[in-house]
């Protein structure tokens, strides 16, 4: 049976979209691949349809190293409105609990060390954790309560911006993957002694991808208009999403061995430490993969 041809271009790189608040990420990235006329797209961690900011999108071979960005830290920067706890933990939902206590700068930043380090948070119930096979989401939907267990994050700062009134605080946080900000909205409302909820969320970098490098969606549409090549010029490299991995340049005889998912033995006095990394030879990407026992072990290969 003859393979079927992909419709689109084959387009290779990373945009990383300021994706406007609501969209959700899906919807986002069907826009951008039809923008593109890519082939093949796909999001780095998930952004809520609420939250804008910072949604990094691999385009063709790029999708090859979303598993990296999956694993990067994120900073946020949201608001939180004290008084209401919502069945969603933002805005979306409606009130199931209120409070007449507003905490004041001391009293939060007091609070704040409880939720810094390794800390176990229990997911929002409406949220895409599976629950026997189930998104959370679906059953909540459906009006259960689903119940989530905790699990273990991590937060390595979390700030308080400013308090622009009494009913509002703004904090910026960095952490690690599977973070709820609408949790840490509700479980800091609680500790205070009073109810809070997610109002704004903006997401300001993911990974190696500042807040400078994002490219809002209507300069996208612009591209469009213009034509492929000024869509494509707003693209990073493909390895741009590897920067935190040691880089191994490959001579001419190792490449086509690495093509073709061999390993490769690897030469010279510098030679990374055992773990992940990526080769590069001939002025290309060529693989992610691991190196162990001396030699490059590739375990995705580029097809550039």
């Amino acid at each position: 049976m003859a393979n079927r041809k992909r419709k689109g271009r084959p387009v290779f790189g990373w945009l990383i979209l300021d994706k406007p608040a609501g969209m959700s990420s899906t919807q986002t990235v069907a826009t951008v691949k039809r923008l593109f006329r890519a082939q093949k797209a796909g999001h780095a961690g998930t952004l809520d349809p609420l939250a804008s900011g910072c949604l990094p999108i691999a385009l063709g071979e790029a999708t090859k190293t979303m598993s990296q960005m999956l694993e990067a830290g994120k900073t946020y920067r949201f608001t939180i409105s004290w008084g209401v706890e919502t069945n969603t933990d933002d805005t979306e939902g409606r009130p199931v609990a209120t409070s007449q206590t507003r905490p004041d700068r001391p009293a939060i930043e007091a609070a704040i060390p409880e939720f810094e380090g390794e800390i176990e948070q229990v997911p929002p119930s409406f949220s895409a954790v599976k629950i026997h096979g189930e998104r959370a989401y679906n059953l909540a939907r459906e009006g259960e309560r689903p119940e989530l267990p905790p699990r273990q994050v991590t937060i390595d700062r979390f700030e308080l911006i400013a308090t622009p009134d009494p009913d509002h605080s703004i904090f910026e946080i960095d952490c690690g993957k599977g973070t709820y900000v609408r949790s840490l909205a509700r479980d800091l409302g609680r500790l205070l002694g009073t109810f809070g909820h997610v109002s704004e969320l903006r997401r300001l970098n993911v990974g190696p991808f500042p807040e400078d490098e994002m490219v809002p969606l209507a300069s996208l549409r612009i591209a469009a208009e213009e034509g492929p090549e000024a869509c494509d010029a707003l693209l990073l490299p493909v390895e741009a999403a590897l920067s935190e991995l040691p880089r191994i340049s490959l001579h001419n005889n190792d490449i086509n061995s690495v093509l073709r998912g061999q390993s490769v033995l690897l030469r010279g006095a510098e030679i990374p430490t055992p773990g992940p990394a990526y080769a590069t030879g001939g002025g290309r990407l060529l693989a992610i993969g691991a190196i162990d026992a001396g030699s490059f072990q590739p375990k995705r290969v580029f097809h550039l």
